[in-house]
């Protein structure tokens, strides 16, 4: 199933998709409670998934809603962000770039092939397909991050590798916006990014979430970014150093996650500006697509 949430007639809803032209309103096809919103469906798990089979096989008329007459909106309000670093031909291309930006040498620690480094984001500036980015006051050079993104499903401390896969509920598209410019200056300080990642609408997740079901572990699924028409670069997620399994794992030593966390996996390769020598303008449309998902489109304004 791909499910998202919909702004209809001024309400948020939680749909599963029908056709490339019709979605279902999943609480108007059924009196199930896990429909308010995405974290409840979550949070229901299995029984959740089984009650959206249900109401999509029965699909009853009053439920069906033209994609044309809603507004997307950020699938899932994250319980908890994360992101992390596992692609290396991204770190050895922005390394590179960044050489030449600031002067100082780069090179990609032996930690980083031991196990998956990652940070803490905002949970509360994301948005959703089709909204406007807000360009920060206090930056000049603005990036894409083509990332692809699990939803936790099944809570747990100390999961194990193995048990790992069966703690994801689906995967959406991740576009990590960055300040390139003040991220070059705060690293120096060597604690991770703040200002570079962190201001409102930075962080966008859509147009659905996948359930985990369609998608063989590990995910290899191809992903592409295009900013006004003219293809940028992608790859493919078989290429992450470290699998979401082993992210997982080493997450949730000692800490607990819950259902309805985010967790990205970082930038594919060539799929951010940064490593290709382009930058963002005002008014320029970003679509990033991966397999199975979808595309995620938005537009930055200055």
């Amino acid at each position: 199933m791909r499910l998202g949430t919909v702004e209809a007639a001024g309400r948020a809803r939680v749909v599963a998709v029908l056709d490339d032209a019709h979605v279902l309103d999943l609480a108007a096809a059924s009196d199930e409670a896990c429909f308010a919103d995405m974290v409840s469906l979550v949070e229901a798990g299995e029984a959740g998934l089984e009650a959206a089979r249900a109401a999509l096989a029965a699909a009853p008329d009053h439920a069906v809603l033209n994609l044309s007459d809603v507004t997307h909106r950020c699938p899932i309000k994250p319980v908890q962000y994360r992101d992390c670093l596992v692609f290396e031909e991204h770190l050895k291309n922005s390394f590179a770039a960044a050489e030449k930006m600031t002067g100082r040498p780069f090179a990609i620690p032996p930690v980083w092939y031991d196990q998956p480094v990652y940070y803490k984001g905002n949970r509360m500036s994301f948005i959703g397909h089709g909204e406007d980015v807000r360009w920060p006051n206090y930056a000049e050079f603005l990036d894409i991050e083509l990332e692809l993104a699990i939803v936790i499903g099944k809570g747990g401390t100390d999961i194990s590798e193995a048990d790992a896969p069966g703690h994801i509920f689906g995967y959406t598209v991740l576009n990590d916006v960055s300040a390139r410019d003040a991220q070059m200056v705060e690293m120096a300080g060597q604690l991770g990014p703040a200002k570079g990642k962190d201001f409102d609408t930075g962080n966008i997740l859509g147009p659905w979430i996948v359930t985990a079901d369609e998608v063989p572990h590990p995910a290899a699924l191809e992903m592409e970014a295009v900013i006004n028409g003219e293809r940028w670069g992608g790859g493919n997620s078989r290429n992450m150093h470290h699998s979401f399994a082993k992210i997982i794992a080493h997450i949730s030593r000692s800490e607990t996650l819950y259902p309805g966390e985010v967790i990205g996996s970082g930038t594919v390769g060539t799929g951010c500006g940064l490593e290709i020598g382009k930058r963002l303008a005002p008014g320029d449309t970003f679509s990033l697509t991966i397999e199975k998902i979808g595309t995620l489109t938005n537009r930055i304004v200055k």
